[in-house]
């Protein structure tokens, strides 16, 4: 059945650019059965928001919000990124995605902290996320610090084992899209006046192996900084792929940059044509931010 989006968009300034931006949003997203939500904030100022008003789960991404709390941790504690974490065998649980655990499938090993964000951040590493969340207090704890940040519209309450062990609960952790899109900016800013784990965190997002066919898609060819995140769940008893994610920053060769998140819910699709509903926003807004500069 094809679903029907009711589009909320926010956008200032507004004209006839910011139209056509609206326009070419709605063509991508009509006919897909799937539930889709964009929010762009270009230049720390210019907002745009696409069916906001809905909870997407977000999958792998909230291993980003875990990063900013692992750095606030390490930071309270006076410890370096490279503080040793034991992991024991019992902690590279099967059936899920770990190269962490094929690397190292005997477990007893120890691994900094660095290595541990490496395998989240970059390889989106199940079993390393929910080490760090054992040795750092819980979801609880990551949405406890978001929450000091000013960041809302979101939840964090399950790990990954507990989203691998009882798929309804992914919608334990959610976000709305602006929501995301504004903590990504609390990061570039908070880069921006701070150095050491955060700037360790962007060099992984910058080099994230996982979703090139999302946000990045359209820069081949194009020296633009794109750190980003991605999300990926399984299929759902419908039939219906779970969270096909991505949210980031990019900085443009001439400087200009912006935040963009993008979630995908129950696509009936296949992988490969819920990954270019992203791409194709990812062009329109990069297309956007472009034409908007030239008239200004």
């Amino acid at each position: 059945m094809r679903k029907t989006f009711l589009i909320l968009l926010v956008l200032i300034p507004l004209g006839s650019v910011a139209q056509s931006l609206q326009r070419q949003i709605e063509n991508i997203i009509a006919g897909r059965d799937a539930e889709v939500g964009v929010a762009v904030i270009i230049s720390g100022r210019d907002i745009v928001t696409v069916n906001n008003e809905r909870r997407y789960p977000m999958m792998s991404v909230m291993k980003f919000h875990q990063s900013l709390y692992v750095a606030d941790w390490l930071s309270r504690r006076g410890l370096p990124v490279d503080t040793m974490i034991h992991v024991g065998l019992e902690e590279m649980r099967p059936g899920t995605w770990s190269p962490m655990r094929d690397e190292y499938p005997d477990g007893e090993v120890g691994l900094t902290v660095a290595e541990l964000l490496r395998y989240t951040l970059q390889q989106s590493d199940n079993n390393a996320c929910d080490v760090l969340f054992d040795r750092t207090g819980g979801p609880a704890a990551t949405d406890r610090y978001m929450r000091s940040l000013g960041i809302d519209g979101f939840s964090i309450s399950a790990t990954e084992d507990d989203m691998h062990t009882d798929v309804s609960r992914c919608m334990d952790n959610y976000t709305t899209p602006l929501a995301a899109a504004q903590l990504v900016e609390r990061f570039v800013a908070m880069r921006d006046s701070r150095h050491g784990v955060l700037d360790y965190i962007w060099e992984m997002m910058t080099q994230c192996a996982t979703g090139t066919g999302r946000l990045p898609a359209p820069f081949k060819g194009i020296p633009a900084v794109i750190a980003h995140k991605t999300g990926t769940g399984d299929r759902d008893s419908r039939g219906k792929l779970i969270g096909i994610n991505d949210v980031g920053h990019v900085i443009l060769p001439d400087g200009r940059h912006y935040s963009i998140a993008v979630f995908v819910n129950e696509s009936s699709g296949d992988m490969a044509s819920t990954e270019k509903i992203i791409a194709d926003i990812s062009g329109v807004v990069y297309e956007y931010v472009v034409k908007m500069a030239s008239l200004r």
